[in-house]
């Protein structure tokens, strides 16, 4: 079965719980918000999807306009209206939280709002307390311990008792997601995981990876980390 949402690309993919507030100012995402806003709050929900990075003439570009269907990634992420506060000049300054993955099926151009029809991604449930699972919560978040440590030049220096990482798997999985300080194409592929467990492997291989590159070439990304996990409503 599939829906229709209003298409709202961006240079980076939403991530599921994540909050994401956004300033509005091109008149057809204008009228996407007062569409929006004339629905029930629990109906207020749009899509937002990656762009891919166009490598050119040895620069990097990822731009939202004048994109075809190849530019976008396939798998987004639906963000819930929460927030917005139209300004004097028609602007809106807007405050949405990631919600469910979708798949887009079809993109429809005709209009300059792009709309699509998504097919809703799956979250398949896991038993958090399967001593598989447990063990690789406990691994992955170890892992990132040492990556946030390794970014923050703090190798050996523990996690203060009021920073604890959330145990819940599926959480965990989306919060690292987001924080990770890496390229658009291995974030959309952490985000399109079919489940939780494969998502959570391959973010503690990354963390591995990352954290090892770190300590080896003596230098780190001048990124701030997601510091608060995310929202789960």
């Amino acid at each position: 079965m599939t829906t229709q949402l209003p298409l709202f690309p961006l240079t980076t993919a939403l991530v599921p719980g994540l909050v994401l507030p956004l300033h509005i100012f091109e008149p057809r995402y204008r009228m996407m918000i007062e569409e929006l806003l004339a629905k029930p709050e629990d109906e207020r929900e749009f899509g937002i999807v990656a762009v891919r990075e166009r490598h050119m003439g040895g620069s990097t570009t990822a731009s939202v306009a004048g994109h075809d269907n190849d530019d976008l990634y396939p798998v987004g992420v639906s963000a819930l209206l929460r927030q917005a506060e139209r300004l004097d000049d028609g602007r809106y300054d807007i405050v949405t939280i990631g919600g469910r993955r979708f798949q887009i099926v079809d993109v429809d151009r005709s209009a300059p709002l792009m709309r699509a029809e998504v097919e809703f991604l799956p979250e398949p449930e896991i038993d958090s307390a399967e001593p598989m699972v447990v063990a690789l919560t406990e691994r992955t978040v170890r892992a990132f311990d040492k990556y946030r440590a390794a970014l923050g030049g703090r190798l050996d220096e523990e996690r203060d008792d009021d920073e604890q990482l959330p145990t819940e798997p599926t959480v965990l999985s989306y919060l690292i997601t987001a924080a990770l300080v890496i390229d658009g194409r291995t974030r959309q592929e952490l985000l399109a995981s079919p489940d939780t467990i494969t998502r959570l492997k391959c973010c503690a291989r990354i963390l591995g990876y990352e954290t090892a590159m770190i300590a080896a070439l003596g230098a780190v990304p001048a990124v701030d980390l997601l510091q608060s996990q995310p929202s789960t409503n």
